[in-house]
């Protein structure tokens, strides 16, 4: 009786587990997803043109009219399997310049895109994990078939909160794409995305290269 009454429980805890484990995180639907990243594409422009805030010397900011942006793209909006993996060393992030800024790997991303699996490692700055305003920030710089014909060569990035990862799965939206400032301006440390950040299809959406 007893060895039967531990297998219903452990049956049940089993199907719980796979149940909770199947939930998927839905997308935004489309109406909204479409608003949602058009304003953050007005975020960004106003970025962009706030003096305070821009990475464009003065002679480009004056004839700034916005940021290139491909086509909103719904299906490279998708729920992304997150992998908690944090036990590694700290290592040096390369950047465009000498400096080498400590960063840790927090996980990895595991999603399909143009129909095939895709793999992104998540980063964390240990720089900003001492600040209280972006503790909770990650690092998802990436590239992909599109740089250098139609997006910045040198790559792109993708931000996330620690709180967007919900039953270990997050909403990975590639609209949200941005350059970083080197592709405006020479003299910032921007990372280089590592080489298991390099995904071999075209990401179509986000931001693309003005020249």
């Amino acid at each position: 009786m007893y060895r039967f009454y531990i297998a219903l429980v452990a049956a049940a805890a089993l199907t719980g587990s796979t149940a909770q484990a199947q939930a998927t995180l839905p997308r935004p639907v489309p109406t909204a997803h479409a608003q949602a990243v058009t304003a953050f594409q007005q975020e960004l422009n106003a970025e962009y043109r706030d003096s305070t805030r821009t990475p464009l010397p003065r002679a480009t900011r004056r004839r700034f009219a916005g940021l290139p942006f491909y086509p909103i793209n719904y299906a490279a909006c998708v729920v992304a399997r997150f992998v908690p993996d944090s036990l590694g060393a700290p290592f040096q992030m390369q950047t465009s310049t000498a400096r080498r800024p400590l960063y840790r790997k927090y996980g990895e991303l595991h999603f399909t895109l143009e129909g095939k699996p895709q793999r992104l490692h998540v980063y964390q700055s240990l720089e900003l994990l001492q600040t209280k305003e972006y503790r909770d920030y990650l690092f998802v710089p990436f590239t992909d078939r599109t740089n250098g014909h139609g997006s910045y060569g040198g790559g792109r990035y993708l931000d996330l909160r620690r709180g967007q990862i919900q039953n270990q799965q997050v909403v990975l939206d590639f609209n949200r794409a941005y350059n970083p400032y080197c592709a405006y301006a020479t003299g910032y440390a921007c990372p280089v995305p590592p080489p298991e950040n390099r995904l071999a299809v075209e990401v179509k959406a986000g931001v693309q290269s003005d020249h």
